[in-house]
């Protein structure tokens, strides 16, 4: 039911960005030129914020088309490395370059398509040879490719680390640093060769009861069970994974909205001001950021119901009860990954302390391999895009990776 209330809800979104173009077409024929009377702006402006804004089930383009590399320019293009029904492990490869430490990204399965960490790649690009885990809209894989559950997001981050092969490097954004860190450990239980030489945390919620924030108490109010019954929904005979069980993206959209409404009323308020005044490079940023904010994917429900509970709810990691297809996991099984575990002070999802968690973990890792930043003035986006993230945090994640590179 959730899914066909959006689809009504869609429908109408199409019409209203039908008569906004009628509109705004009918407004360039009756007033051509500049400057015209401030009411007429107005409703420009509100019609351009209609045709162009609205929640979009695409994935962007990563648009990463050169990079720096010493002191030149080089060409960069995408590769396919490894494919399933449920991920792409895509690399950015720069023209001519060989040999930099090899570094597997490790997306969030939030809502969001991995282009949300383009600004993460663009910053690792010229000293790494890049990877990233391009997760699938699950609304768009057919039910033939089987259930996605958690067990499978790990199993599908080991073989992605094994694919890089020995002397790899591994980043977790966010939600995906308890299977990166089980992935991991599993990874040294197995004495795999490929065990990553660093494993980079940032804001990720390993241990949810330290600290907890607005969504950790979200999760907490309700049993499982309410999750099943008023946040899954079936996918609709009109796509391709018709029949699937997902938790909508635009119902965790919405969530996050809602955590700072005033600030996204704000930000449109200025934008629709920004469009009147003609201001066109801060219109220009404000729809490159909600291009990619509203740009949502559908996460398969088991996935997204075992996270709750699992990581959550129970908090299997921290408290020793984490199993993967039967198997245990046990953090302190690693001893030949160093890592790094990175917070924001001002982080309102995933709050100081619960990525630090890790470090404890780890207790067979020597203390010259753990390190942990906490960076000042930034929330939990600004720990891995931004100038906080270029200028302040990859500089400490790089040295980690110089230093484990041999």
């Amino acid at each position: 039911m959730i899914y066909q209330v959006f689809e009504a809800q869609a429908a109408l979104a199409r019409q209203a960005k039908l008569l906004s173009r009628i509109t705004g077409s009918w407004l360039q024929t009756v007033w051509p030129s500049q400057p015209r009377p401030y009411p007429l702006d107005q409703l420009a402006a509100t019609c351009e914020m209609i045709i162009t804004g609205g929640i979009t089930h695409a994935c962007p383009p990563y648009n990463i088309t050169s990079s720096a590399y010493g002191n030149r320019i080089v060409d960069v293009h995408e590769e396919v490395i490894a494919q399933t029904p449920f991920c792409t492990l895509r690399r950015f490869a720069k023209e001519g370059v060989e040999g930099q430490p090899k570094i597997l990204v490790v997306a969030p399965m939030s809502g969001h398509f991995a282009t949300l960490l383009r600004g993460t790649v663009r910053v690792l690009l010229p000293d790494n040879d890049v990877y990233i885990t391009d997760w699938h809209n699950a609304r768009d894989i057919p039910l033939a490719a089987g259930s996605f559950d958690l067990d499978d997001c790990i199993a599908h981050i080991m073989r992605f680390i094994e694919t890089l092969g020995p002397n790899s490097h591994v980043l977790a954004v966010c939600q995906p640093a308890v299977p990166v860190l089980a992935a991991v450990a599993l990874l040294a239980q197995s004495g795999s060769a490929s065990q990553p030489r660093t494993m980079t945390l940032m804001a990720g919620p390993i241990d949810t009861r330290i600290n907890p924030t607005k969504v950790n108490d979200l999760a907490n109010e309700k049993p499982i069970s309410w999750f099943r019954q008023n946040l899954i929904g079936t996918v609709p005979a009109s796509y391709a994974g018709k029949g699937r069980e997902v938790y909508p993206g635009f119902m965790q959209l919405t969530a996050f909205i809602a955590m700072n409404m005033d600030r996204h009323i704000r930000a449109h308020l200025d934008h629709h001001e920004n469009l009147v005044q003609g201001h066109d490079d801060k219109a220009a940023a404000h729809k490159r950021f909600y291009d990619e904010y509203l740009a949502v994917m559908d996460l398969p429900a088991e996935f997204y119901l075992e996270t709750v509970e699992k990581v959550f709810q129970t908090h299997d990691l921290p408290m020793g009860k984490l199993h993967w297809r039967g198997q245990k996991v046990d953090p302190a099984a690693i001893r030949r990954t160093a890592l790094f575990a990175v917070e924001g002070e001002l982080d309102d999802i995933c709050s100081i302390g619960q990525t630090m968690a890790a470090l404890d973990l780890c207790v067979a890792l020597r203390p010259s391999m753990k390190r942990y930043h906490l960076q000042t003035g930034v929330g939990h986006y600004g720990v891995f895009n931004g100038r906080r993230w270029q200028n302040e945090i990859y500089p400490r994640v790089r040295t980690m990776i110089q230093a484990h590179c041999n």
